[in-house]
């Protein structure tokens, strides 16, 4: 039996987090180096999205685990345990977090990632309007800049294609002006 019927079976073809049961897909819960059922769940696109951190976490959808973080298996107790702390600082996920028993074993597997130390908010490259921006977008420029090191001008107005986010500041862009890279603070551009 292939992992994805193995936790079809053990969840009722349903996601394990939320029960959703369209747009399942098989998660590895991290750390992991071989993909099984001990550390792998069942989860719909949207819990992945907010687990990985592709989009904001949704209190109201997470609502849910106070009934499904009493999963028998260890990675829906561990990705449970985790996204109840990322919601800390709602009520209902306190108190979930603070009458879910792990033993020592999985408790230290949730804690590895260092994710439950993390604000529930995730940050995304915006514009200078509160746009969110993707790699490979065209942006225009809202400001006249000068590049630092160099005589190029980067004129109001300009179109920079396919840019690549700088992923450990959001509030920066790479793109190419003139035929040359430079990086762009969100701020003075928008999406095109």
């Amino acid at each position: 039996m292939s992992l994805v019927q193995e936790l079809q079976t053990r969840s009722g073809n349903k996601c394990e987090l939320c029960t959703a049961e369209t747009n399942l897909s098989v998660y590895e819960v991290p750390p992991t180096s071989n993909a099984n059922s001990d550390n792998s769940i069942l989860v719909c696109k949207t819990c992945l999205d907010q687990i990985e951190k592709n989009e904001q976490l949704d209190a109201g959808h997470w609502k849910i685990l106070t009934e499904t973080m009493w999963s028998e298996f260890a990675p829906v107790q561990v990705v449970a345990w985790r996204m109840l702390s990322r919601l800390r600082n709602e009520g209902w996920a306190a108190d979930s977090l603070d009458i879910l028993y792990l033993d020592d074993e999985t408790l230290e597997w949730a804690k590895k990632t260092g994710d439950h130390e993390q604000e529930g908010t995730v940050e995304f490259h915006q514009d200078s309007n509160g746009t969110r921006l993707f790699e490979g977008d065209t942006v225009v420029l809202v400001k006249t800049l000068d590049v630092k090191g160099s005589t190029l001008s980067a004129k109001l107005g300009t179109v920079v294609k396919n840019i690549r986010l700088v992923h450990d500041n959001t509030e920066q862009i790479e793109g190419k002006v003139e035929g040359q890279t430079i990086v762009i603070l969100t701020k003075y551009l928008r999406k095109g």
